[in-house]
């Protein structure tokens, strides 16, 4: 067995990589170490060193062998020293792999045997700094030449390398920082530029300057990186000369290596140029900064995001105990998690305060006492809310001391606190407000709490002057009585406080036939037999977690099975089961939506048991005042009235902030416990449709698994007889969570972070991925919203009506037949037939077999897309139809972009054509001298047909159509229906019906007008693009330039696309002339409108796949070849037209790459000051384990994971010009409102009324123009430089380093600019249009 190991050792020994040798002997050698080494593991060594010792005892002792093992030992000598050696070379761009080596002894006379004993000079060995090894105490043995050969190289490297760093010292100090300016790095990116913007500083923690720290770092960088390229250039001695011309050669060799070696320098010392100009670029504007530097990103900012859903948990699991009045649980939970060291790390003060919140209300001061010892024993102070709790506890006492008060008063000024803090900062509930004044009354009675409104302006010069200057604002009143306005919140309030509503629906307005009436009645009475199955269920569920022996420290469901009555959480079984559709739902979505619906109600009851409800309504009564017509005017804005409003009746509930998020593992946990109950309990008989089958109970819910992709998922699917029944029976009724109707009165404005929209329903400011909590965070640490919460109010308010005349066309084509064309669904009873064969009929060959697979999965999937669509019609009809008679609002919130959205999810004016059409401005306004032109203007719009047309041509064409338009609106469905051809068909149509009613009319510019017009942006993204850049050709391109008629950019693009084709088709290629007479400007209009949007070759392609599927006559075995060669062309089309939208792209696009390589997500804010961060992280999977299945959540948003480098570069692009583009029309929003304009928007395209047209493209180029006046690029170079460059590496040799430097200069150095001049945006006619 030794012989084997010496065997694998010298095969090992003689090559020549070092970490093979290492590993080989870890591998081999280890047994003969442990069984030879005796004493020797009691003495501390290093592993290479016993490995090499013990090597000798493996060899025969012979004269041989130990020449040969002396030869080995020393060629391990020279390897460490080599590697030692090229480790402390500095090459700037080669990170070398870290290798660990260990001293070991040299070889020369004796030989250990591995029993020295410990301490024994033999076994100490030195290096010395040129690499050789000498053994202290071993014979003598001559250094061999190896070893000479590296020592001397060393030495003369050092020299070469001195020599050259004081030669670098001269060159700096003779040539000054300054005269470098304005030069360019090779590392940035092709196509940026650089613009130095002088900028103010602070000094960092060790009190040296950020600039002086990069400084440093570049100056070292410079020096060591010319160090290196001169060591390279050094020219070997030249041989002696055999020609004559031979000396004259050599010193041109000489020469030309001294000119790379100067060329290099001076590129180094551009460099350092750069960096130093952006030095002072990071002084100067240091100081602006400071407020932002604190926003750390929830990936460095750590510890709280780290166990920030265990917390969430704790803290909800605490809440939930209290609402049902389980205090001994909540007491024991606890205790159980603060008396664990491992547990008590995720507890906060505010989870302590908890329960001091519970013995406050019952006046037990020595029980909140304790807690102030466990939060002492916590390590943790007392805050605001602490102390808040333990004075109310004293107020609530008859008798208590004023020492003792005093006593608190004291402490708490001891950690910082003043009383003030108390009433500014804590949520109060119920009375606590002022069971705590009544305290602080009894030490000082004349105290009164210092109040104020929260006054900060936006620092935003964008909307300075809107906060700031306000004579001149004409604020819109609503067309309602004061009175008016009360009523609809009352009626809003009962539909929120039910938490569901039960509509008409418009399926029921069919004739009844008998099977219908059967098929419901046989529903409604397994229902009512269900819901007592499900009662029982559930009761015995909860018994059983309640005798659970649990651990007290375990977070269970049973509080969360307590919160509602037990009735509630039925009605949500069933609402779940009747919603259902036939193809099943995931186990996942399903869960959640269950999960939701319970939260949402918690939060109801937990507003009605804290009495914020009673305040609530107080307060909207008298914010009423300022939004009804007839009421005084005022000169504020609606967050300004509702915050001045809940100040003057401050006392009692706080109404902001008093719910805790449930995390979403939870919401999920408590989802699949509750449909697992539906699964286990929900039978009916299997002979209830057909008597001859057997009867026997079966489920009518089935938990199954299918694939999605190459994953498993589990599904939730319904028997088919109950789909047969609910189909058959067509039910006239549907049950809705109250949040998806519009609201019947204006919503609350938005005044914080977690208030505003509905009166009772939680909603969030800003839609999230579900359990992303980094947004809130950032939303949380902002010191002012204002423009963003006014806006989205402003938007909130407009009032809305039913098309009744539209609306009662599209529901009689729903009920027949439905139309594809005019996109009304068809009914279930218009799928295709699902054919039916057994896959062991012989009959059948295997491709027959293959095509009816093919047919039956194609057939399903069919009828599953149709399903789906009819659902969306049918629930967008019956909203509609139950709001036809009402007028009523849209609450806003945002996405992570800025984007507005309406909070209904179905029905709203950010849907379909259908549902557009569906909806007019509640307030009517007369057309005026020029509102019917724009209403014939809006009308060819809406056809498609004009686009290259001025909007005197426009006109004219509309004109001279007008018996087609009035024939459209007398007879839409027998006529001639030429409404049907337009784009639009269901608005072009709404739009005839507005013109005949105005034409008709005695004098159309008094015509009251209901009918919202649009003013759309011309390819909004790349106008964005174009002014970034000052890009004179692009704003030419998209009407940022004022022109005759409007420039098309897509048609443009089609027209060089058809060039290139022509010219491909001429020279024979065969896919160009298949494509002759198919380009046109809808078949590339979708790829140029998101190509700016970052959408990809791939993505391209399949747009223009579904484009050319679109064409009838086009032969669908050239689809694939024809999208992949047009891709092509559109992508090199816009690479000429737009060069300086690509030079800004890509500097986006690599400043986002570096960023995220450094490990962090990219964020900026917007120049409305709203904060911005993509959540794009590694996906982490996540096992939630249930009696159902394991659920496998993969979570993408997870802050403590690493960002996901591709999506966040690919994603930087579209999401900042989405984030411009939101901005631009939160401003334009904000001035229509300040103008007395009715105004709302879908992203790009802007709505008013047909009287207030000019004055909204007034403003919407003027705020354009005021939006791309700031310095943007430059402010968000300034931003990243210092949210991402400001801690400094100052080792230059790490690959890291590199990497910080490289990113530094390229975010100091934004794209150059052309020579477009914006102002012309004001007089360009089709800008907007």
């Amino acid at each position: 067995m030794s012989l084997l190991r010496v065997c694998s050792l010298a095969k090992c020994v003689g090559r020549r990589s070092l970490a093979d040798v290492r590993r080989c002997f870890a591998e081999r050698c280890q047994l003969c170490v442990s069984a030879r080494s005796g004493a020797a593991g009691r003495i501390s060594e290093t592993p290479l060193y016993r490995q090499r010792r013990n090597v000798s005892t493996v060899f025969p002792k012979s004269e041989d062998t130990k020449k040969r093992v002396h030869e080995q030992s020393q060629l391990l000598d020279v390897l460490e020293a080599r590697i030692q050696q090229l480790q402390s070379d500095v090459v700037l761009d080669v990170q070398h792999a870290k290798v660990q080596f260990i001293k070991a002894p040299s070889f020369g006379g004796g030989v250990s045997s591995g029993r020295t004993p410990k301490g024994s000079s033999k076994d100490k060995s030195d290096v010395s700094k040129s690499g050789q090894t000498f053994t202290k105490g071993a014979s003598k043995s001559q250094p061999s030449r190896w070893m000479e050969k590296l020592s001397q190289e060393k030495k003369n490297k050092l020299k070469k390398q001195q020599h050259l760093e004081q030669k670098m010292q001269r060159i700096v100090k003779e040539k000054p920082l300054g005269q470098s300016k304005g030069s360019k790095s090779s590392l940035m990116a092709t196509g940026t530029s650089h613009k130095i913007i002088s900028s103010a500083a602070k000094k960092s923690k060790a009190d040296m300057k950020l600039s002086d720290k990069i400084y440093a770092a570049a100056s070292s960088t410079t020096a060591v990186a010319a160090a290196t390229s001169a060591k390279a250039a050094v020219a070997p001695k030249a041989p002696k000369p055999k020609q004559k011309d031979s000396k004259s050669k050599v010193s041109d060799k000489k020469a030309a290596k001294r000119a790379t070696t100067e060329g290099k320098v001076k590129v180094k010392d551009e460099d350092l140029a750069n960096v130093a100009e952006l030095k002072q670029r990071l002084n100067q504007q240091g100081q602006d900064w400071t407020s932002l530097s604190t926003t750390d990103s929830p990936q460095d900012g750590s510890k709280g995001s780290l166990c920030g859903d265990i917390q969430l948990s704790i803290r909800s699991y605490l809440e939930a105990c209290v609402f049902v009045g389980d205090i001994e649980r909540s007491q024991s939970f606890l205790l159980s998690q603060h008396r664990v060291m491992s547990r008590r790390k995720y507890l906060t003060t505010d989870v302590y305060n908890i329960m001091m919140r519970v013995w406050a209300k019952r006046g037990m001061l020595n029980q909140i006492g304790r807690i102030f010892i466990l939060l002492e024993e916590a390590g943790l102070k007392p805050n605001a809310g602490s102390y808040s709790a333990a004075l109310e506890c004293m107020g609530r006492q008859q008798n208590c001391s004023p020492k003792v008060i005093w006593r608190c008063l004291n402490k708490m000024r001891e950690d910082g606190l003043s009383v003030d803090d108390l009433f500014s900062q804590c949520v109060f509930r119920q009375d606590e407000r002022d069971m705590l004044l009544r305290a602080i009354h009894t030490v000082k009675p004349d105290y009164e709490p210092s109040l104020s409104l929260n006054a900060s302006q936006c620092s935003s010069p964008l909307v300075q002057d809107f906060y700031t200057k306000r004579e001149h604002h004409t604020y819109p009143k609503l067309d309602f009585t004061q009175e008016e306005l009360q009523e609809r919140f009352k009626r809003q309030l009962s539909v929120e406080e039910a938490c569901t509503v039960t509509i008409d629906s418009v399926e029921g307005l069919k004739p009844i036939t008998e099977n219908m009436a059967k098929m419901r009645e046989m529903l409604a009475e397994q229902r009512a037999q269900w819901h007592k199955v499900l009662l029982q269920a559930l009761r015995e569920s909860k018994m059983i977690l309640a005798k659970t022996n649990t651990k007290a420290y375990k977070l269970d469901l049973y509080p969360y099975l307590c919160l509602l009555e037990d009735k509630e959480y039925v009605d949500i079984m069933i609402q779940s089961v009747t919603n259902m559709p036939p193809s099943g739902e995931s186990l996942k979505i399903l869960a959640r939506d269950v999960g939701n619906r319970i939260y949402t109600k918690y939060c109801v009851r937990q507003k009605h048991q804290n009495q914020t409800v009673e305040k609530l309504g107080s307060i909207y009564d008298a914010y009423t005042d300022l939004l009804a017509k007839d009421t005084k005017v005022y000169n504020v804005l609606p967050r300004e009235q509702w915050c001045k409003l809940e100040m003057e009746q401050h006392s009692g509930p706080t109404l902001q902030g008093g719910e805790t998020t449930w995390p979403y593992i939870l919401i999920l946990e408590l989802g699949t416990f509750i449909v697992d109950i539906m699964v286990k309990n929900l039978k009916i008989n299997s002979d209830i449709l057909n008597p001859a089958y057997d009867r026997k109970l079966i489920p009518i819910l089935y938990h199954m698994y299918t694939f999605r992709s190459t994953r498993q998922v589990g599904f939730i699917k319904p028997h088919p007889i109950l789909t047969q029944m609910q189909q058959e029976a067509m039910e006239t009724k549907l049950t809705f969570d109250s949040s998806v109707m519009p609201m019947l009165c204006p919503p609350v404005p938005w005044t914080s972070v977690k208030f505003g929209a509905y009166l009772l329903t939680p909603a969030k400011l800003m839609r999230t991925l579900d359990g992303a909590m980094q947004h809130e965070e950032l939303l949380e640490k902002c010191e002012n919203l204002h423009p963003v919460f006014d806006s989205l109010n402003q938007l909130g308010n407009c009032a809305w009506r039913i098309n009744k005349p539209i609306l009662d066309i599209i529901i009689s084509i729903f009920n027949e037949r439905g139309s594809e064309k005019l996109d009304i669904p068809p009914p279930l009873s218009e799928a295709p037939k699902i054919p039916h064969f057994h896959p062991q009929d012989p009959t059948y060959t295997a491709s027959e077999k293959a095509h009816m697979k093919r047919e039956v999965i194609n057939a399903k999937k069919k009828c599953s897309e149709m399903h789906s669509l009819r659902m969306d019609a049918l629930y967008k009809l019956s909203i509609a139809h139950r709001m036809r008679d009402e007028l009523f609002w849209f609450p806003h919130n945002m996405d992570f972009r800025g984007r507005t959205y309406p909070c209904p999810p179905y029905f709203n004016h950010l849907g379909s054509d259908v549902t557009r059409a569906m909806l007019v401005f509640a307030e009517g306004k007369p057309l005026g001298p020029k509102g019917l032109d724009w209403l014939k203007i809006h009308l060819v719009n809406l056809t498609g047909l004009k686009k290259r047309s001025s909007l005197q041509g426009r006109l004219e064409y509309g004109n001279s159509i007008i018996e087609d338009i009035l024939d459209s609106a007398d007879d839409p469905l027998n006529g001639k229906k030429w409404w049907m051809e337009a784009d639009e068909p269901w608005q072009a149509l709404a739009c005839c019906m507005e013109i005949a009613n105005a034409v008709r009319s005695p004098d159309p510019t008094k015509f009251i007008s209901h009918f919202p017009v649009h003013q759309d942006g011309s390819c909004n993204g790349l106008q964005h693009y174009a002014a970034l850049g000052r890009d004179v050709i692009g704003a030419t391109s998209v009407n940022l330039v004022p022109c005759e008629v409007p420039q098309d950019v897509y048609s443009s693009v089609a027209q060089q696309v058809e060039e290139l084709r022509a010219r491909d088709a001429a020279k024979g290629l065969k896919i160009a002339q298949v494509l002759e007479g198919f380009i046109s400007r809808k078949v590339v209009k979708q790829t140029v409108m998101t190509v700016v949007y970052g959408v990809t070759r791939y993505g391209g392609r399949l747009q223009i796949e579904k484009r050319l599927k679109e064409i009838d006559e086009f032969p669908k075995n050239h689809v694939w070849d024809a999208s992949h060669y047009l891709v092509r062309l559109v992508f090199n089309g816009l690479k000429e037209m737009f060069t300086g939208t690509r030079e800004i792209q890509d500097w986006l696009t690599e400043s986002a790459r570096l960023i995220s390589k450094s490990g962090h997500t990219v964020e900026w804010v917007t120049p409305l000051g709203l904060p911005i961060i993509q959540p794009y992280h590694r996906t982490r999977n996540q096992v939630l384990k249930s009696t159902m299945q394991h659920i496998n959540l993969q979570i993408s948003h997870d802050a403590k994971e690493r960002p996901d480098t591709v999506k966040q570069k690919n994603a930087f692009p579209p999401n900042f010009i989405h984030s411009l583009d939101s901005t631009h029309m939160m401003l334009t929003s904000l001035h229509c409102y300040s103008a007395g304009l009715t105004f709302v928007s879908v992203h790009d395209c802007f709505w008013t009324h047909a009287l207030t047209v000019d004055t909204m493209n007034k403003i919407c180029r003027e705020q354009f123009v005021a939006l791309h006046s700031q310095p943007i690029l430059d402010e968000l170079s300034n931003f990243l430089l210092h949210k991402y460059c400001s801690t400094i590496q100052t080792e230059a040799r790490t690959k890291k380093y590199q990497e910080y430097r490289r990113l530094l200069l390229l975010l100091g150095k934004v794209p150059q600019t052309g020579d477009f001049d914006l102002q012309q945006v004001k007089e360009s006619t089709y800008f907007f249009c």
